[in-house]
């Protein structure tokens, strides 16, 4: 859609001030990246702020294209950050209740991502599949039509600060001399390798192997690394999540389960071997132009499978296929290939 052209010139000739929100995950605000990125880029005189909870500002911290981060504290917090800010438009990429709020409150234009929830549900529910064949990233870029905003396919974008780089030398042999990184973690335990499917991999794959997760993960990651000898370092819990994204960025390959460090991996173009469990990668949640020989690892067969949009603590099933039937042995082999493909 194209503005009218006395919009166009108060476009021009005035700052414009937009509020971007999404007040979670790590995995998801990575996401947004490439709107904050062409509002900055291809809107004339564009401020760009982003409003998100506490715990995830890191993510943003070093992103040069926002010009203010903001945490959520509320809605009277929030309205009273539009009032005082002067924003002229929101752009809510949460598209939950609290955001409905907080739009329902405030004289601000807002648009807003669509969510399709419906669909999804009907996929889980009744494994019908009326999901139409684009990536949540195209889907949160749909809400800047107006402003004639387009994908400029620059992919995702993640910015460390200095302070946080992990240096090479600083890691011990023989992981400063390249390793691949293995995101171990997720949010719901669904989307997670068993502990023992982890093990066998890294055995399997028998080069340096870095385990990177929260603290959450560190007991899993100490099981793992203690079956593996030197060539397997736990660091889960020891690094915040920009030293994370730092070793992302210098590992060779990376693996993952659907995941932040999934969607870090891809803003670094990385050679990414994904593995699915219970979530899939049709709800538009796959990483985001990595590299182009990136795999991707999902039992198929299963009328079970998605059973969540999100995942569980158990498999609901009892069986727990979608990630026990997963062929370590294939996963393996991906991550040794492209490691002594690339230096």
């Amino acid at each position: 859609m194209t503005m009218p052209d006395n919009q166009t010139d108060d476009l021009n000739e005035l700052q414009v001030k937009f509020l971007v929100i999404r007040l979670s995950s790590i995995g998801d605000i990575v996401l947004t990246t490439p709107v904050v990125r062409c509002l900055k880029q291809q809107v004339p005189n564009a401020e760009v702020h982003f409003l998100t909870k506490r715990q995830f500002i890191p993510v943003l911290k070093a992103n040069p294209h926002l010009d203010g981060i903001h945490q959520y504290n509320g809605t009277a917090a929030v309205l009273r950050l539009i009032k005082d800010n002067g924003f002229h438009y929101i752009i809510d990429l949460h598209n939950n209740l609290r955001t409905a709020l907080i739009k329902s409150r405030s004289p601000v234009i807002a648009f807003s991502f669509i969510k399709l929830n419906i669909q999804k549900w009907l996929l889980v529910n009744f494994k019908k599949d009326v999901l139409p064949d684009v990536h949540i990233v195209d889907r949160y870029l749909d809400t800047l039509k107006l402003f004639d905003v387009v994908n400029d396919n620059k992919g995702l974008d993640y910015f460390i600060p200095p302070e946080d780089e992990v240096e090479p030398a600083a890691l011990p042999e023989p992981f400063s001399q390249g390793y691949i990184l293995f995101a171990i973690g997720a949010n719901h335990s669904t989307k997670r390798l068993p502990t023992e499917k982890i093990i066998a991999v890294c055995k399997q794959i028998n080069l340096p192997v870095i385990l990177a997760g929260g603290p959450e993960d560190a007991a899993r990651g100490d099981l793992v690394a203690g079956s593996g000898g030197k060539l397997i370092l736990n660091v889960c819990g020891r690094y915040n999540i920009n030293q994370s994204a730092s070793l992302v960025r210098q590992a060779r390959v990376v693996i993952s389960h659907d995941t932040g460090l999934m969607h870090i991996s891809a803003a670094y173009k990385k050679k990414i071997i994904s593995v699915w469990g219970n979530t899939i990668p049709r709800f538009g949640m796959a990483p985001y132009m990595p590299d182009s020989e990136s795999a991707v690892f999902e039992v198929g067969g299963l009328k079970c499978r998605p059973c969540s949009k999100i995942g569980y603590g158990k498999c609901p099933k009892g069986h727990f296929k979608c990630m026990k039937e997963q062929d370590e042995k294939e996963i393996a082999g991906y991550a040794r290939k492209f490691f002594l493909e690339t230096r």
